[in-house]
C-alpha cells in the first residue's frame, strides 16, 4: 500500500448570513479556522454549529476559492477538499430555516423577566438593604434627617445661596465652573422653583405623590445664553419658564451662578480689538 501524506489544515475564513441583522445585510465575519481537506461537509457543518448556532441539517455551505467560481456543497458525503479550498478561501453560511424558526438571541422583549416584590426583599437578610440595616446607613440611620427636612434644608441652602451671589432676574451671570475659551455666559430670566426636574436626592419618594408643596421645592435659576450651548428653550417637561431660542435656556443650581459685568459675547472681543487700535 503506498504511502499517504497526511492532509494539510488550510486556513478558511468563516461567515454567516445566519449572524447579519437582516435579510438583506451582507454576510458577517465569524472566524477563521483550521480545515482538514479530508473531512466531509457533513463533519464541516458539525464543527461549524458551535460558530454559527445553525444545526447541521439547517446549514448551507457555499464555498469561495479565490479565482474559481463559487460553489454549493451541497452533498453532505463528499470532501471538503474537492472544492480546491487554499488558504484564504472562505465558507459562507446559509440558515436554510425559515426566519420565523430562528433564535433571536438579540431581542430580549420575550423573555420573561425576573421581578421580586417589595415586601419579600425587605425579608431578605444578604441584602444590600439589609446589609445598610444592619449598619445604620441612608434611612435607618437614626440621626438622618427625614425626606420632608431634608428638602428643607435644601431650599434653605439655595436661598442662602441667591442672597450672597446677588443673583436675580435680568443680571448677566456665567455658569461655573468656566475658563477660556469655555465659557458659559448669559442672562438670567428665572429664579424660583422648577417641579418638571425630578429630585434625585433626599425626598425624591415624596414626588411619587404628585407635585411636591412650593416651601419643599428646589430652586434653581434659569439663564438665557448668549450661544446655543444650553439644552431647552426655557421650557422643561412641557412647562415654560422664559423665552429663549431653542438650546439658548439652561437651568442650573445657585451654586453654579456667577453675577457680575460679562458683555454680550462678541461685545468684549470688540472693545479688545478697539483698545488694540487706540
Amino acid at each position: 500500500m503506498a504511502f499517504q501524506p497526511t492532509p494539510t489544515d488550510v486556513s478558511v475564513i468563516i461567515t454567516s448570513t445566519a449572524a447579519a441583522r437582516s435579510a438583506d445585510s451582507e454576510p458577517r465575519f465569524l472566524t477563521e479556522r483550521r480545515i482538514t481537506p479530508t473531512w466531509t461537509v457533513e463533519q464541516v457543518k458539525s464543527k461549524l454549529e458551535t460558530m454559527t448556532g445553525v444545526p447541521p441539517g439547517s446549514q448551507r455551505l457555499r464555498v469561495k476559492v479565490p479565482g474559481r467560481p463559487d460553489q454549493w456543497a451541497d452533498n453532505d458525503a463528499q470532501l471538503i477538499g474537492d472544492y480546491g479550498i487554499v488558504k484564504g478561501s472562505e465558507i459562507e453560511v446559509h440558515d436554510s430555516r425559515p426566519p420565523a424558526m430562528r433564535p433571536n438571541f438579540t431581542d430580549l422583549s420575550s423573555v420573561d423577566k425576573y421581578e421580586m416584590n417589595p415586601e419579600t426583599y425587605e425579608s431578605l437578610s444578604d441584602s444590600v438593604l439589609a446589609w445598610k440595616r444592619n449598619q445604620k446607613l441612608g434611612r435607618f440611620d437614626p440621626n438622618a434627617l427625614s425626606p420632608e427636612e431634608s428638602l428643607r434644608k435644601q431650599v434653605e441652602k439655595d436661598q442662602a445661596e441667591l442672597a450672597s451671589r446677588g443673583i436675580a432676574v435680568d443680571k448677566r451671570a456665567i455658569i461655573l465652573p468656566s475658563s477660556p475659551p469655555h465659557i458659559r455666559r448669559g442672562t438670567i430670566r428665572f429664579v424660583g422653583p422648577v417641579p418638571t426636574i425630578p429630585i434625585t436626592g433626599p425626598g425624591r419618594e415624596l414626588e411619587k405623590d404628585g407635585e411636591l408643596p412650593v416651601e419643599l421645592q428646589p430652586l434653581w435659576v434659569g439663564i438665557e445664553l448668549d450661544e446655543p450651548t444650553g439644552k431647552n428653550d426655557g421650557s422643561v417637561g412641557g412647562r415654560r419658564y422664559f423665552e429663549c431660542m431653542e438650546k439658548c435656556g439652561a437651568f442650573v443650581k445657585p451654586e453654579k451662578v456667577e453675577v457680575g459685568d460679562f458683555p454680550p459675547l462678541g461685545l468684549d472681543d470688540e472693545l479688545d480689538e478697539l483698545m488694540e487700535e487706540i
